[in-house]
Parts: C-alpha cells; sequence; structure tokens
C-alpha cells in the first residue's frame, strides 16, 4: 500500500468526524492549518452570518493564520483578547465580552474516539465560550488531540498539556519545574475548570474542525 500513514489517518479521523456527527456537532475536516483557516473564513463564517467575533487561548487558533485574518475583516467587530497592550481589568473586561460573540474559535485539549471534547481552564472564559454565550463556536482540533476516552483525556491533560502551557506562559506552578501535575495550591495554578462537552446543543452550535497535522499542545 502507498502512502500508509495516510491512509491510516483517513480512517482514524473519518471515524471521528462520525462519532462527533452522531454527538450533533458538525465537523469538517482540514488537511492542513492554513486549509483549516480558510475553511472557517469562506465556508464556516459566512454560513454563520457573523457580525462579532472574539476567540479562546489556543496555538492552534494562531497556526491557522485567522488571527491576523480575521482582524483585517471590514464589517466585523473583533474583540481581540490577545491583545496585551491593554490593562488587566480591561482585558478580564473584554473576556467577559467575548462570551456574547456571535462566533467564538478555540480548541479544545483532547476529544475522545466516541465524540466528547475535554477541556481543562484556567480563568474559565475558553470554556464558558464553549458552553454557553456565543451563537456559534469553531473548535480546531489536531489530529493528536484524539484519545480513546474520557480517562485518557483526563490524563493527557494533567501530565502533558498543564505542565508544557504552563511552561509556555512563564507560570510559577511547581509543574514548570517537575514537568508534572503536583496538584498545587500555586496562585498561578492554571487548572481550575473542567468541562465535558458531550453533544452540541443546539444541534450544530458546535463546529468541530478535525486538521491532519499534529497541532497545538
Amino acid at each position: 500500500m502507498e502512502n500508509p500513514i495516510t491512509h491510516y489517518w483517513q480512517i482514524r479521523l473519518g471515524a471521528l468526524k462520525e462519532a462527533l456527527e452522531e454527538n450533533n456537532f458538525e465537523v469538517f475536516i482540514a488537511e492542513t492549518a492554513v486549509d483549516a483557516g480558510h475553511l472557517v473564513l469562506e465556508r464556516i463564517l459566512p454560513k454563520t452570518g457573523a457580525k462579532s467575533v472574539s476567540w479562546g487561548g489556543s496555538m492552534t487558533f494562531i497556526a491557522t493564520g485567522l488571527y491576523d485574518a480575521l482582524k483585517e475583516r471590514e464589517n466585523l467587530e473583533v474583540l481581540d483578547t490577545f491583545n496585551k497592550n491593554i490593562p488587566a481589568e480591561e482585558a478580564l473586561e473584554l473576556r467577559r465580552k467575548a462570551l456574547l460573540v456571535d462566533l467564538f474559535i478555540t480548541g479544545t485539549n483532547a476529544v475522545t474516539e466516541t465524540g466528547e471534547l475535554i477541556n481543562l481552564d484556567m480563568y474559565g472564559n475558553r470554556v464558558a465560550g464553549i458552553t454557553f454565550g456565543p451563537r456559534h463556536v469553531v473548535i480546531l482540533v489536531g489530529r493528536n488531540k484524539i484519545v480513546p476516552d474520557l480517562e485518557a483525556a483526563m490524563v493527557r491533560i494533567k501530565e502533558y498539556v498543564a505542565p508544557t502551557n504552563a511552561m509556555r506562559l512563564n507560570k510559577k506552578t511547581p509543574c514548570v519545574k517537575t514537568s508534572q501535575c503536583e496538584e498545587c495550591k500555586s496562585a498561578s495554578r492554571i487548572c481550575n475548570t473542567w468541562t465535558i462537552t458531550q453533544k452540541s446543543f443546539p444541534k450544530g452550535r458546535i463546529k468541530v474542525v478535525l486538521i491532519n497535522k499534529d497541532m497545538g499542545l
């Protein structure tokens, strides 16, 4: 067989797409991060009719090019919660307002083979946006986020995603030094709120873009 790796991932992503669709998510598959960005701009955004957009923390979102592309769009109100040039209180207020936009874009820490999204958040604005508020949600998911089940998802997040994110964000938590979750009581702790999104409600509100590359953490 030629290209067995390509064939392998086509099967895996196809099966995951079916599982997610059974759980009322609207699902797309993109081969690359750039393809995912184009898909959102050219298909998903126009279909939603969104007049306002914001996002939650996601390395995958940045990699798609959407962060810059959306800010250049005319007739689209953009709430840039990544802006580091505004005071902390203003930034927090912007995160609150972002929960009422028409389109909210972010990633996920893990997705199970049964079609569930598993996330662990620091402030809670990212998981809040996924759960309720924005009219439409886009979840960008690299193939490395796929896990068998809920238990595997939680292990992945606590043993890998959380420590590496704490390192990336220069947090003063024990896991930055040990690389392992210490169930700390640090003021900088980023592991505060878990969410398990078993189904999209209403049907199709959450749109999942599966990307056939390893993306983010």
